[in-house]
C-alpha cells in the first residue's frame, strides 16, 4: 500500500477533445488543464474516490478550449487557486468568463513555485498558443512531468525533465495516418510544424531521451480521434523504444489514457 507522503497521479482525461489531470499530496489536491465540463471533471473525479470540493488549486497549459473549457467554471464555483502565465490569462479569460480577482494567479515560465509540500516547475513549450507553458511536480523526492501540445522538445526541457519517476508524454497522431486522412493540407501542415503536436514517433524519441532509473510511470496522452489509436500509439512507442534496448513492462510501465475514462489513482 501506498504511504501517506506518496506523490499521487491520476489522467483524468486526455485526448485532443479535452484534458484533465489529478495530483493529489498529503497537503495539496491539485487539477492540471480542465479541458471538460464541470460537471465532467467532477464524474471523473468521482470515479477515482475523490471529492472535486477538495481540489484548492488548478494549472492551465494554454488557452486552447480542450485545455480551459472549464476553468472558469471550476474557479467560480469550487474557489481554486488558478495559475496562468500573463499571456495565457489575457487570452483564456474572454473564452472562460469571470474569474474571481483573488483567484487569478500568475506563474510564469522557467520558474518554481511551492506550495507547502508540492514544488511546481513551469517550462515553455512550442505551441500555436499564446504562451504555452507545461509542468514538472515535485513531492517526497518524486517527480511527474506533463507535456503535451508541443511541436518539439528542445534541448532545455529536455534537460528539465529527464529522470523524472512518471511522465504524460504527447503521441498525438500517427504521422502516415495524419497524412493520409481527411484533414485539410493547412491543418496537416499545422499539426506537423514545430508548433503542432508530437507524433507517436516523436513522443517515443523523446522517452529514449529522458528515461532514466527514476522513470516507473508512462503515460500515453493526447491522442487524436482521426490520426491515433491507443492500440497504434503503444505499437509505436513500445516498438521503438524496445529496439533501443529500453525494458518497456519491466523497467516501467506504460498506460493508455482516455477522452472519458480517468486512469485509477496511483502512487509513484
Amino acid at each position: 500500500m501506498p504511504n501517506d507522503d506518496s506523490l499521487k497521479v491520476s489522467v483524468l482525461a486526455s485526448s485532443s477533445s479535452g484534458n484533465a489531470t489529478y495530483i493529489e499530496t498529503p497537503k495539496h489536491h491539485v487539477l492540471v488543464d480542465a479541458g471538460l465540463s464541470g460537471k465532467k471533471i467532477k464524474e471523473a473525479m468521482e470515479s477515482i474516490g475523490k471529492d472535486i470540493n477538495t481540489v484548492d488549486s488548478l494549472f492551465v497549459t494554454h488557452e486552447h478550449t480542450d485545455h480551459s473549457k472549464g476553468v472558469g467554471i471550476l474557479a467560480r464555483r469550487y474557489n481554486l487557486n488558478v495559475y496562468a502565465n500573463e499571456k495565457t490569462w489575457e487570452a483564456m479569460l474572454p473564452k472562460i468568463g469571470k474569474v474571481p480577482e483573488d483567484e487569478i494567479n500568475v506563474f510564469e515560465h522557467n520558474k518554481i513555485m511551492s506550495l507547502d509540500d508540492l514544488d511546481i516547475e513551469s517550462f515553455a513549450v512550442s505551441h500555436d498558443a499564446a504562451d504555452p507553458q507545461f509542468y514538472k511536480f515535485y513531492h517526497n523526492g518524486k517527480e511527474f512531468v506533463i507535456l503535451t501540445d508541443t511541436g518539439y522538445v528542445s534541448d532545455r526541457v529536455q534537460k528539465t525533465i529527464e529522470n523524472a519517476d512518471g511522465y504524460l508524454l504527447e503521441c498525438n497522431h500517427d504521422v502516415e495516418m495524419l497524412r493520409e486522412g481527411f484533414y485539410p493540407w493547412p491543418l496537416k501542415q499545422r499539426i506537423l510544424s514545430e508548433k503542432g503536436h508530437l507524433s507517436n514517433e516523436d513522443g517515443a524519441h523523446t522517452l529514449m531521451d529522458v528515461i532514466g532509473n527514476n522513470t516507473k510511470q508512462i503515460y500515453l496522452g493526447h491522442l487524436s480521434h482521426e490520426n491515433n489509436t491507443k492500440k497504434v500509439a503503444r505499437t509505436e512507442v513500445t516498438q521503438v523504444l524496445e529496439d533501443h534496448d529500453f525494458a518497456v513492462g519491466h523497467d516501467f510501465k506504460i498506460h493508455d489514457t482516455d477522452p472519458a475514462v480517468a486512469d485509477p489513482l496511483i502512487a509513484l
